[in-house]
């Protein structure tokens, strides 16, 4: 039994001689793994670096199997890991969608924007503030979503300045002020409340990180201590990035 799927390339762990056991987010899947047999040859290598596009096509005789994997591939984000801050931060994004996701669930809204992502990253522009959104989407597509629509208290849509660290709601400016629980609220970025794919200034980016980190922390990062670790060390890195 086969299928095929276009892939984006996440982490590869070595199995056996010359193969490798390597996770995908596919786009009609979700997160799958797979045998590559040869992946660590000159040329396999080149297919599997981390955030490659492929089709992937999945092979095996029993449904418990591990499959075997036939790639081939479409767009290549290999350059991404010659740059210190773009390296950080891929490194940073695979192993954390390889530990987070669920097996086998269909994701193709984050599939999408992960792909988006890369595409700017490899860009040439400025893609931090896209890289703090795909962080808020992830935490939206694993049930741990910001409201950052409209006001917890007041039910309004304007002025939204702050969220609680409590519960990821968003909090106006006006209902905060001169209550005595206003300094835990986290800074709201506002191009983190939008839909947009605008660049952000460098101190909203900061703030937007130090938001969505808060609830990586809390609900992810618990079951995944070295992406937690990988992404310190990718924040430590963009604050160095021109």
């Amino acid at each position: 039994m086969e299928r095929s799927d276009d892939a984006l390339v996440l982490t590869a762990l070595p199995h056996g001689e010359h193969g490798a056991v390597v996770r995908f987010l596919s786009l009609g899947s979700g997160l799958v793994a797979a045998y590559v047999h040869g992946a660590r040859s000159r040329r396999r290598r080149s297919d599997l670096a981390p955030g490659n596009r492929v089709r992937l096509t999945l092979g095996s005789r029993l449904a418990d199997q591990l499959p075997t994997a036939r790639l081939e591939a479409l767009a290549s984000r290999a350059l991404l890991a010659f740059a210190p801050g773009t390296a950080a931060v891929l490194d940073y994004l695979v192993q954390l969608l390889a530990a987070a996701l669920p097996e086998g669930e269909a994701q193709p809204d984050l599939y999408q924007r992960f792909d988006g992502l890369l595409d700017r990253m490899g860009g040439g522009g400025d893609w931090r503030a896209a890289m703090v959104r795909f962080e808020r989407d992830l935490l939206a597509g694993l049930g741990f979503g910001l409201d950052l629509s409209c006001c917890a208290l007041t039910g309004r849509a304007d002025d939204l300045g702050f969220v609680s660290p409590r519960t990821g709601r968003a909090v106006s400016r006006k209902a905060a002020q001169g209550q005595p629980w206003a300094g835990r609220l986290l800074p709201l970025p506002a191009f983190l409340a939008d839909d947009g794919d605008a660049a952000a200034a460098e101190a909203d980016v900061a703030a937007g990180l130090a938001l969505t980190g808060q609830f990586l922390a809390r609900h992810l990062f618990p079951d995944c201590p070295r992406a937690a670790a990988l992404r310190a060390e990718a924040v430590a890195r963009l604050a160095r990035v021109p």
